[in-house]
This record gives structure tokens, C-alpha cells and sequence, in this order.
């Protein structure tokens, strides 16, 4: 009897330990091998509400991963995409922005690539007239083009993400909601992309939102981005803490939980 105890306990341990942990997904987009991370939330609800996480210009890092961990306990299905693929992932930031440069230049690719990211979120158990876009820095650029190319999100919410849109490109409604959270220092970021983009979203008629926050530069969401702000990029705790809680009130308001 003792032993179909201790049987049984064991399995609930297990049970409880690997539920709601990242596991490695291995998808396509041609030949290209991409290497995406999935989990399911802790609580599951009728209305499965999936989040897509784009990472950074160096592609699924650390902070990419605790994010995902972060928003399954939270209730939400989540897929960190892997943008570059297998044989691509740069080893420094001269290759991690050569990278990033190709897709920001042929944004067809990207959305491709996002576009993938989202089909195998879906596949996860996500709802697919439920999902909501996330992304830090090259990734939060991922997340407006999302909305640009009219990607069945219902919102996207970029953290320090570059703004900028080619603009040879048409101006169309978008429907998706919108959440900037932005350095307020942000040095990689000029007034003029800030102004060129708000008045994209005027032009484009969307619901849309920028805040900024105070002694803030790029990556201030990342704690391995180091805390010297001269550099141009730098973690900051109080706004890493306000900005995440204010990407829940939007996601609290996009989805259904």
C-alpha cells in the first residue's frame, strides 16, 4: 500500500513539474530549419488565449525565455519564433545587426517569419481568433509590423522596438491594438521616427498607445543589458516592472481569458 502511495506522489510531482515548462519546437519555412520554443499556461481556460514573443536582435535569448515562463502563469499559451533559423544565429552584435538589417530591409521575409511563428502557436493549442504580438527591441519592430501586415492579432505591444516604415509602403487601416512601451532616452530612436510613427497611426486610424518611460535607453527591459545608460542600452528595473504591468492591463483588455 505504502508503495502505491509513494507511486502515486511521484506522479503528481512529475505531473506538476513538467507542466507549463518550455519545450523545444522544430519547425520550417522552406528548407530552413527554425528552432521555436513553446509552453502551455498553468491554468487553461475555454477561450485559450496564445501570445506570440519575438526576441531581440540576437535572436531567443534568456529574457525571451523567462517571458514566455512569465505569461504561462499568467493563463496564456506562448511561442518564442525563432526569426533567423539554424546556421544563422549571429555570434556577436556586428552579425546579430547584419541579421536583423536583412529582415527590416526585406519585410516580406519577416512577416514570413512571424507569420510561421504564429501557425505553430496555433498548433500549441492556441486560439487562433485570440493571439496577441510581443516583442523586445528588433523583436518589438516584428510586433508592429504584425499589425501593419494585418496579421489576425488582436494586439501587438512593442518594448523599445524600432518604429521606422519604408515609406514607399501604402498606408492602411490597422485593426490590431497597439502598445509602445518606449525609453524615453532612447538614443537609437530619433524624434523623427517617433514623430513619423505616431502620425502613422493617426493616418492609419489605430488604437494605439506610447508610453514612455523616464531614464530610460534601449533594452530597459533586459537585465543582462548591463546598467550603464551611456552606453545607449541598459537595463532599468522600476521601468522593466511598470511597463510589463502595463502590457497586462493591455492584454487583459485584447483577449478573452
Amino acid at each position: 500500500m505504502k508503495n502505491i502511495i509513494y507511486l502515486l506522489l511521484g506522479f503528481v510531482l512529475f505531473t506538476n513539474q513538467s507542466f507549463g515548462q518550455l519545450k523545444p519546437v522544430q519547425y520550417k519555412d522552406g528548407s530552413q530549419i527554425l528552432n521555436g520554443l513553446s509552453i502551455s499556461p498553468n491554468k487553461k481556460s475555454t477561450e485559450k488565449p496564445g501570445i506570440l514573443v519575438l526576441p531581440a536582435w540576437k535572436g531567443i535569448d534568456t529574457h525571451a525565455k523567462n517571458t514566455a515562463e512569465k505569461l504561462s502563469k499568467l493563463g496564456y499559451y506562448a511561442f518564442v519564433a525563432d526569426i533567423y533559423g539554424e546556421g544563422n544565429y549571429p555570434k556577436d552584435a556586428a552579425e546579430a545587426g547584419k541579421n536583423a538589417g536583412h529582415y527590416k530591409q526585406n519585410i516580406a521575409e519577416y512577416h514570413k517569419r512571424i507569420s510561421l511563428a504564429l501557425e505553430q502557436l496555433i498548433q500549441s493549442g492556441a486560439n487562433p481568433d485570440n493571439i496577441a504580438v510581443i516583442g523586445f527591441c528588433f523583436g518589438g519592430t516584428g510586433a508592429i509590423e504584425a499589425a501593419r501586415a494585418h496579421l489576425n492579432v488582436k494586439g501587438v505591444v512593442s518594448f523599445h522596438g524600432g518604429l521606422a516604415k519604408d515609406s514607399s509602403r501604402p498606408v492602411e487601416p490597422i485593426t490590431a491594438k497597439i502598445l509602445a512601451c518606449h525609453g524615453a532616452d532612447d538614443p537609437f530612436v530619433s524624434k523623427e521616427e517617433v514623430s513619423a510613427f505616431q502620425q502613422e497611426m493617426r493616418d492609419t486610424k489605430a488604437d494605439w498607445e506610447m508610453i514612455y518611460y523616464a531614464n530610460s535607453v534601449h533594452s530597459f527591459t533586459d537585465p543582462d543589458a548591463g546598467n550603464d545608460n551611456s552606453k545607449g542600452a541598459a537595463y532599468n528595473e522600476k521601468a522593466a516592472k511598470r511597463s510589463f504591468e502595463h502590457m497586462k492591463l493591455f492584454l487583459n483588455e485584447v483577449l478573452k481569458k
